[in-house]
């Protein structure tokens, strides 16, 4: 590794698993000192076996609550002898499926507690030790349906398009103190909670969730869903000096799921024969 974050402190909400797990090994490898936040201790526990000794801190805490994140962030600030350089945001839940008529008011409420407002609390009460130390890079970690639109997903939808909203509002607002706000954006990804996802369209395909995922992701240009690490890699820009003039930013990373157009895919002959196509 190049070490692009050689001598910095990071906070990672949601750093047990998946891609918080990934972009967390990522960091100590490229030389950062890492605070990982989630509910289950265990699994911070698991991330912080995967590194060496000394580089990663666990700190159980719930983004649903103001309080935890202010002690998630001093937390870090104590951990970095001072300092605070990078937040990740990227502690999340997935949605029951259900349209607006339909879904429940406290699931809709719950979805945007953990994923919209937690990444606001993080962010307010980082961003005056970012101000006070002189500058600071935030990394949001969104979905790709920030940009499209999934059918009966409404409160995850709305929770996505939110921290865009929210990244983009603090990098206009806060670029003059020197803090850059960017926005990655997965698309399908092989995490415990994708593939957990998988279970009720595998047993409609009569197959596994793998051959479910396979399915998911047929009409795609790479036909494959990413590993986390690969998700990883654009958070560590986000958050190095390689990307020092850019702020705002909303990153797809979806393996060109946005070029597609999925009824023509489905519909036409040549969309059913590339879908097909291994």
């Amino acid at each position: 590794m190049s070490e692009q974050l050689k001598g910095k402190t990071a906070l990672i909400t949601g750093g047990g698993s998946g891609i918080g797990a990934a972009i967390a090994r990522r960091f100590v490898a490229e030389g950062a000192k890492i605070v990982i936040t989630g509910r289950r201790e265990s699994a911070l526990e698991d991330t912080v076996k995967s590194c060496p000794a000394g580089t990663v801190l666990p700190f159980a805490g719930d983004v649903m609550k103001p309080e935890d994140c202010e002690k998630m962030i001093e937390a870090t600030v104590k951990f970095g002898g001072g300092k605070l350089d990078i937040l990740v945001n990227n502690a999340g839940i997935d949605a029951p499926a259900g349209s607006i008529a339909d879904l429940e008011i406290d699931a809709f409420r719950r979805i945007l507690e953990t994923n919209l407002f937690g990444t606001f609390y993080t962010m307010h009460y980082a961003i005056p030790k970012f101000i006070a130390q002189g500058g600071g890079a935030i990394v949001n970690v969104a979905s790709l349906a920030a940009l499209r639109c999934p059918p009966a997903l409404p409160a995850y939808i709305a929770s996505k398009h939110g921290i865009v909203g929210l990244t983009q509002s603090a990098a206009n607002d806060y670029g003059k103190y020197k803090i850059r706000a960017n926005v990655i954006c997965p698309g399908a990804t092989a995490t415990p909670m994708l593939i957990n996802s998988m279970k009720s369209l595998a047993e409609a395909k009569g197959t596994d969730e793998n051959g479910a995922l396979a399915f998911l992701t047929r009409y795609m240009p790479l036909q494959r869903a990413a590993q986390p690490e690969e998700i990883a890699g654009a958070a560590v820009f986000f958050a190095s000096d390689d990307a020092s003039y850019i702020t705002g930013a909303v990153l797809p990373i979806e393996g060109g799921a946005c070029v597609v157009d999925p009824a023509g895919a489905s519909t036409s002959d040549a969309g059913q024969a590339w879908g097909g196509a291994k």
